[in-house]
């Protein structure tokens, strides 16, 4: 595996500098001055901060606090002016002569539905009616009036969008089913920076984004994507767009002052708890040749708790009255679990009890699966959240046709993320750096992403080392095993037999008080001792990360318009290397053993409008190579019809998914198996496939054991499914055909937008668990040839995991499922009416259902409720100074699948609202508002934590606010 920064050394970055100085060279033209004010029409009062543009070139410039703006343009008259401002009509005035003073212009200002322009669909802009997909957008009035506490989580109320939310900082998008925690079927970029974190391969939400002051638009197409955007743009994409220098400059600020936990429920805070939001930002611009633009924000709260005491382990029950070897959902330590049977043949344990008059009891062990005691998640996990961000950007306009910038995006923080395990991400940080050519008909850019785990930790095995450092497993297996005997002998139990349900309940009530004397307690200094020096040690001899993984990425675009005038042509290419950096703690990337993945890909587009211009197809094909699979084909074909102000349209797109980097090279012991990586190397280093067995059938056949037959006789009745080979790993693709119309009804006051999806997946990864048995457990024969040759050692030792490093017996792998295609389909309807009097109410229906079933042992991971529905009501200007706005958000109960837990998610019913008032003397706005203002408590994904209200009042001020 080769080195990665042989590709990126500071020469690299030079010579991608040169490469855009030079490529942006033009010659010198004769100048054209425009002077002039632009006011509202109604009010005849100046606007501030109006964008002037001219059509078909980077220059441009913005009105003052007067209303008034001076433009000189390096090109000869005739051109264009194009006047825009959100929430008034563009206007567009031809300059004729080379020098125009006082030009007097007005904006009307109108609420618009179905006028806006979006770039991600195409790549291209286009009107947002006539995109070949369908699309969702938030500009910045949108962002400004929302009725969540945040522009980020309002993306929730836009169809076709499924979120997650595993911290109150830590929200995951994504769109038509098989969602998860970390969703590596998302794409998310920033300014055209892909936001994923290098090791994890997923989007880390609003984390390093740029606060609701610097935000433009959001932009969301659900349904694959790949065809324009490459891997993992499978599910859907969204593009979050920064303001620009040039167009929004001068000085604002931000702050939000809030408050969450009320009626908290047992484990959580008594009493409400504060919340911190801030934010600043500055902009500046000098003579529309050099700007630059500096933003921070911060965020503090008291994390929503994880409460969850669901029992994953039921099946080790048995017909006791609870369960000896629970593993809760929200308790860590737990997961460290022994079949105590297994001790009978052990000779310490034979010899101890002989020597305390025990031996008689020896036959009376049952095969009952005992966990250890663990501790509960607030103990261990650091709900101090926290995100704090620093942002820059430098632009430069090296002529009238091509801008050349620098970007820096830079965040961190205190979060909680759900994987595998729950892992505290403590003053974790990711940084972004961004150089950029553009003009009106191509761009060049590269970035790279680095990120940096800080302090964070898995808090899982935190609680897995504390029980360990006080007592070792070996021990306090052993003790609990001789008290359980005791306790048999004090209730007389007859030896050599089991008692009664209620006797073997008592005897492991006892048995684990006995075993857990001394054990360190949560607030003691032996416990806080012992957490600080697992937290401070990198895994596997303690819980801490060390990952500082990077990835670095090269793209360009050129559209053919000035050359091609019969359709339109955009072609592009990129290359991306990801450099894993984990030291050892994630990835198999000890030293020695540097691990990269590099990837290339290439795109094409065409377009063409015929029969009379009202009907426009589009075709777009991309080809994509990691160097670990083979090179994967994407196309995608389109066609939009338009009659009036009615648009419908039909698509076929495909995608595909390449098996993440953790899918690719993950070795991590997470207590309850070692995840490794689906590549060959890794199962052989392993030798997963010898005497190897389904962990679903294991499951049966330990419920079985716990249900009175023994370890043989339950092995013998064909329960336990080997596993000889899995196939090998490959990329997943989606095949995906959508119908759908978008038009403007009732004199353009109502818009409808509805569509209809169906996709099949090929080569569907999947992830599945296998344990090993020490040696046969069918010597010489399958169970299905000969039930009789049964190992009776071998057998019961797949009833418990053995979690010690390097003799771990439980497996979860990557694999593909490749008998069968997987298939699902769904449908979406969003209404957006205009009322009288500015009022405007909408809402979507959202529908999604997985078509095939999958059999045990295998997670689908689809995770989406198959109904759900949002409403909004508002008016953003209900007197001159005064708004509102109320959004509902409802979606049925759904199963759901992960590494880390399954179980059910209830339904969901929560309502967002705020009342906002404009102090136009202070230039600022002040909101008054409140999320899930009915503290209905919820959880989004089984094993996230449970959300309740946040209310909040906030105030912005902008310089530049009309």
């Amino acid at each position: 595996m080769k080195n990665v920064t042989m590709y990126f050394r500071p020469g690299f970055w030079s010579l991608i500098l040169g490469f855009f100085i030079s490529f942006s060279q033009l010659s010198a033209q004769s100048t054209t001055s425009i002077s002039g004010k632009v006011t509202e029409s109604e009010t005849n009062e100046p606007l501030i901060g109006v964008n002037i543009l001219v059509k078909g070139k980077v220059i441009g410039t913005i009105t003052d606090l007067n209303g008034d703006f001076n433009l000189t343009v390096s090109q000869s008259p005739p051109l264009t002016l194009v006047f825009s401002m959100i929430g008034f009509a563009t206007r567009e005035i031809q300059i004729t002569e080379n020098e125009v003073t006082n030009l007097q212009v007005e904006l009307e200002e109108q609420t618009l539905l179905g006028q806006e322009v979006v770039v991600s669909a195409s790549r291209v802009e286009e009107s947002i009616l006539q995109s070949p997909v369908t699309i969702e957008k938030m500009d910045i009035l949108d962002i400004r009036e929302t009725a969540s506490d945040t522009y980020y989580k309002a993306i929730a109320n836009l169809k076709g969008v499924d979120v997650t939310s595993t911290s109150i900082n830590f929200q995951i998008l994504n769109a038509r089913g098989f969602n998860s925690t970390g969703n590596t079927r998302f794409v998310q970029l920033t300014d055209g920076m892909d936001t994923q974190a290098p090791a994890l391969n997923f989007p880390i939400g609003n984390l390093n984004g740029p606060s609701e002051l610097d935000v433009e638009s959001v932009e969301f197409i659900p349904g694959a994507s790949s065809a324009l955007y490459g891997p993992n743009a499978f599910n859907g994409i969204l593009l979050i767009n920064s303001k620009s220098p040039f167009e929004y400059q001068g000085l604002s600020a931000f702050y939000k002052q809030g408050m969450n936990h009320f009626g908290g429920r047992p484990g959580e805070p008594s009493s409400p708890q504060p919340m911190f939001e801030g934010s600043i930002r500055y902009a500046k611009a000098f003579n529309n040749k050099l700007a630059f633009k500096l933003s921070a924000s911060f965020m503090e709260a008291e994390d929503w708790y994880g409460t969850d005491q669901t029992d994953l382990n039921q099946r080790a029950q048995g017909d006791l009255p609870f369960n000896p070897g629970e593993n809760r959902v929200h308790v860590f330590g737990d997961e460290v679990a022994n079949n105590i049977g297994l001790l009978r043949n052990v000779g310490a344990i034979q010899q101890q009890a002989s020597a305390l008059g025990l031996g008689g009891y020896i036959g009376s062990i049952p095969d009952q699966v005992v966990s250890r005691t663990g501790y509960d998640e607030r103990d261990l996990v650091d709900y101090g959240a926290k995100n704090y961000k620093v942002s820059g950007a430098i632009h430069y306009r090296v002529n009238d046709q091509a801008e050349l910038s620098y970007t820096m995006n830079y965040g961190s923080g205190t979060s909680v993320y759900t994987g595998a395990q729950r892992y505290s991400l403590n003053n974790f940080n990711i940084t972004q750096h961004k150089l950029e050519l553009k003009a009106d008909s191509y761009f060049v850019r590269a970035y790279t992403t680095r990120e940096n785990s800080g302090d964070s930790y898995i808090a899982d095995l935190t609680g897995v080392n504390i029980n360990e450092q006080w007592k070792g497993n070996a021990q306090w297996f052993g003790e609990y095993t001789l008290n359980y005997m005791g306790a048999l002998a004090l209730q007389q139990v007859a030896p050599g037999t089991m008692g009664t349900a209620s006797q073997q309940t008592e005897a492991h009530r006892f048995a684990r008080t006995q075993a857990d004397q001394g054990r360190f307690i949560p607030g003691t200094s032996e416990f806080e001792n012992a957490e600080r020096n697992i937290r401070a040690d990198f895994i596997p001899q303690g819980s801490l990360f060390n990952d500082r993984s990077r990835m670095y990425m090269a793209e360009g675009q050129y559209n053919f318009k000035n050359e091609i005038d019969f359709m339109d042509l955009q072609a592009g290419a990129s290359y991306r290397v990801y450099d894993l950096r984990s030291n050892g703690t994630i990835f198999a990337d000890v030293e020695g053993n540097d691990i990269s993945v590099t990837e290339i890909g290439g795109y094409a587009q065409a377009s063409k409008r015929v029969f009379q211009e009202k009907l426009k197809l589009t075709g777009s094909v991309r080809y994509d190579k990691n160097e670990n699979f083979d090179g994967q084909f994407s196309p995608r074909i389109s066609g939009v019809f338009t009659e009036g102000s009615s648009n419908f349209r039909l698509s076929y797109q495909t995608g595909f998914r390449m098996p993440t980097t953790q899918a690719q090279h993950i070795d991590l012991n997470v207590v309850s198996a070692r995840l490794i990586a689906g590549l060959p190397y890794y199962r052989e280093k392993y030798t997963i496939f010898e005497n190897a067995f389904s962990l679903a059938s294991v499951q049966k056949y330990t419920e079985a054991v716990a249900s009175g037959a023994s370890p043989v006789a339950a092995s013998a009745t064909n329960l336990l499914e080997q596993v000889t080979d899995l196939p090998a790993l490959r990329p997943e693709k989606v095949n995906s055909i959508e119908v759908g119309y978008k038009g403007l009804l009732a004199d353009n006051r109502l818009l409808i937008d509805m569509a209809y999806y169906y996709n099949v997946y090929n080569d569907f990864i999947s992830q599945t668990a296998i344990r090993k048995a020490p040696g046969p457990v069918y010597p010489g024969a399958s169970p299905a040839t000969d039930q009789g040759a049964i190992n009776s050692v071998n057998a019961p030792t797949l009833l418990t995991p053995v979690t010690i490093p390097g003799q771990e017996n439980t497996f979860q792998t990557y694999t593909n499922i490749v008998d069968r295609e997987v298939k699902a389909h769904g449908a979406v309807i969003g209404v957006t009416y205009s009322l009288p009097n500015d009022y405007t109410i909408g809402g979507n229906y959202n529908f999604n259902r997985m078509i095939t079933v999958f059999e045990e042992g295998f997670l689908s991971e689809f995770n989406t409720p198959e109904h759900k529905y949002n409403i909004n009501f508002g008016n953003r200007k209900l007197t001159k100074n005064l708004g509102f706005n109320v959004a509902y958000r409802f979606q049925t109960a759904f199963r759901w699948e992960s590494s880390f837990a399954r179980g059910d998610v209830p339904e969901v019913h929560n309502v967002d609202a705020h009342v906002s008032y404009k102090l136009k003397s202070l230039k600022s706005v002040v909101k008054l508002g409140g999320s899930n203002i009915f503290n209905n408590r919820y959880f989004l994904n089984f094993g996230g934590p449970t959300i309740g209200a946040i209310y909040y009042v906030s105030i912005t001020f902008d310089e530049l606010l009309n």
